[in-house]
């Protein structure tokens, strides 16, 4: 056995007698915690499943005490595993944290007359949204920052990557809900992040420990480099790229709020034990407006006409998934249940009438009144079909609306599971640019990705109210020229999207697959100001390493999954 597999071995054994939870090395287990959702595969030397803090906080010592004689040594959270950049994937040790760490531990409707707050919860971070859900919708509360993979994520991972959905348009991502955060550092010690006053900032900074420390330095990184910082923050709806040095001051300096840092950091800073969310109530009535694009000319003007009228949601799904869904229809059918066969009618008249449409898009209105809701969605329809003659159709029932969300929300896992010989391939699978670009934008995209048509196939779902597309290409990666494809691509995808000032990801994180782009995408002197903060909160580098910082095109390429 070689000698760093033999001390290995021996450290876990000492991991054993310092925590409750379990510690396995098992090879079948192993291998499960070797992928996520992305095209990566990286086999980790051991799965833990922490009990309680205390387990946590003894984790992290023991990291940092053996970090000086074992450098690959560090810890990388995990929970849903829906990580589409292989930001939960590492070679050393991941935790588990949906087998403990998985308690609602309050939902509480706000006292009424408080302004801005209609309710709150606190959950631990293996919750799953789903069942989260559960418990808010009895009490008429909703966090509406879930992304689609909300049967299946976790409350942990929706602030790790800062998600969003199709309800961000109108309330904005996980950042906005975000209240207070329970954090393990880099000493071992759980302390509780929240917005801080000014006179409370300096009692922090006056503290003579870590936390003080990091207090101490954060600020004067934000003092000394203000424009510089601000300046970068990108132009558009919402991005998940970099650590978000610019909301940490209010733009007034009322407040100073670590939290905002820590959400969407993929784990690289601490470890999440405790989460408080601001809760909103939602609307009694919804209504979608289909929208049904022959072609992609009018698209962008459609996009700011549409957002006009103040949706709820507003996505989409091109002819790519609309044909895959039309093929797989008896197993969309069984899973919706089969009274809503007849629900496909209208579509398949819409085909019969004007072809396939190039993009599908969804238009979601809400409100508290049915009659008002019904006039806001008329009036839409009416200034779409007027001004550009497209067919439109409103939904009767939420059974009608249940077959267009489930063929956007599931698009991913439409290819993932129906299609053979190819395999999903997210790696330019989050682009972002202000909806007024589309119009230019999308065409030089489409031109782009048409080089490689001889390597992949691919879908474009997203949410073009904010100008956010999601595109998944269809590869077999055991082909060498195909994987060689994946860097060059995103070359050519990320210049086009920073040509017209946008992000390399609004929602889905930089993990492995987007780290070493971020460099590109704000420059040296920006990217220097995440390295540094990377070593202020983490300086022997324990926390999910090679993300956010540190990563390089190589190490990712050697580990996409090729079986």
């Amino acid at each position: 056995m070689p000698v760093k597999l033999i001390c290995y071995h021996l450290m876990l054994e000492e991991l054993k007698n310092i925590i409750k939870g379990e510690v396995s090395s098992d090879e079948k287990e192993l291998s499960v915690y070797s992928h996520d959702a992305s095209i990566f595969e990286v086999r980790p030397k051991a799965v833990v499943h922490p009990k309680d803090t205390d387990d946590i906080k003894n984790l992290v010592k023991w990291v940092a005490d053996n970090k000086a004689s074992n450098k690959e040594l560090s810890l990388t959270a995990r929970s849903g595993g829906t990580d589409m950049t292989g930001g939960a994937l590492n070679d050393s040790i991941i935790l588990d944290f949906t087998a403990y760490y998985n308690t609602i531990l309050e939902i509480q409707r706000a006292p009424s007359g408080d302004s801005g707050e209609e309710g709150f919860a606190t959950v631990e971070p293996g919750v799953f949204y789903r069942d989260f859900e559960k418990g808010t919708l009895k009490k008429n509360l909703l966090l509406p920052s879930y992304p689609a993979s909300r049967e299946t994520c976790t409350m942990g991972g929706m602030v790790a990557n800062n998600s969003g959905g199709e309800k961000s348009l109108r309330y904005g991502k996980t950042e906005n809900y975000v209240q207070e955060l329970s954090i393990v550092l880099g000493d071992g010690e759980e302390y509780l992040l929240k917005a801080l006053t000014p006179e409370e900032l300096e009692q922090k900074k006056s503290q003579n420990n870590f936390e003080g420390e990091i207090y101490r330095q954060m600020y004067d990184l934000l003092e000394s480099n203000y424009e510089l910082i601000q300046k970068a923050k990108p132009n558009v709806s919402k991005n998940s790229a970099g650590y978000a040095l610019w909301d940490i001051w209010w733009s007034d300096h009322s407040k100073f709020d670590l939290t905002k840092l820590f959400i969407g950091s993929q784990g690289t800073l601490g470890l999440i034990t405790k989460i408080k969310f601001r809760l909103i109530k939602p609307k009694k009535y919804s209504r979608l407006l289909i929208i049904f694009l022959q072609d992609l000319k009018s698209l962008g003007e459609v996009v700011n006409l549409v957002n006009k009228s103040e949706p709820e949601s507003f996505e989409s799904y091109d002819d790519h998934t609309f044909k895959l869904a039309i093929k797989i229809l008896p197993d969309l059918i069984k899973k919706m249940g089969i009274g809503t066969m007849f629900k496909f009618i209208p579509d398949v008249w819409a085909i019969l009438t004007n072809g396939i449409p190039k993009m599908v898009m969804l238009v979601e209105f809400t409100d508290d009144e049915e009659r008002e809701l019904a006039d806001k969605i008329k009036k839409c329809q009416k200034e779409v079909s007027d001004k550009f003659g497209i067919k439109t159709r409103i939904t009767k029932d939420g059974a009608d609306a249940q077959k267009y969300w489930i063929i956007r929300r599931e698009s991913f896992n439409l290819l993932r599971k129906h299609v053979k010989g190819k395999k999903t391939a997210p790696f330019i699978d989050d682009i972002v640019v202000r909806p007024l670009y589309l119009p230019e934008f999308l065409p030089k995209l489409n031109t782009i990705l048409e080089q490689y048509k001889n390597y992949m196939v691919y879908t474009i779902a997203g949410h073009p109210g904010d100008g956010n597309f999601h595109i998944i290409p269809l590869m077999n990666l055991s082909d060498e020229k195909s994987r060689k494809i994946i860097p060059e691509l995103s070359d050519k995808v990320y210049n086009l999207v920073l040509e017209y000032h946008g992000s390399i990801t609004a929602e889905h994180n930089d993990g492995l697959i987007r780290t070493p782009y971020l460099e590109k995408m704000y420059g040296p002197e920006v990217y220097k100001l995440f390295e540094k903060t990377k070593q202020i909160f983490d300086p022997k580098n324990i926390f999910n390493p090679r993300k956010k910082v540190g990563g390089n095109m190589n190490y990712a390429m050697e580990h996409v999954k090729v079986n």
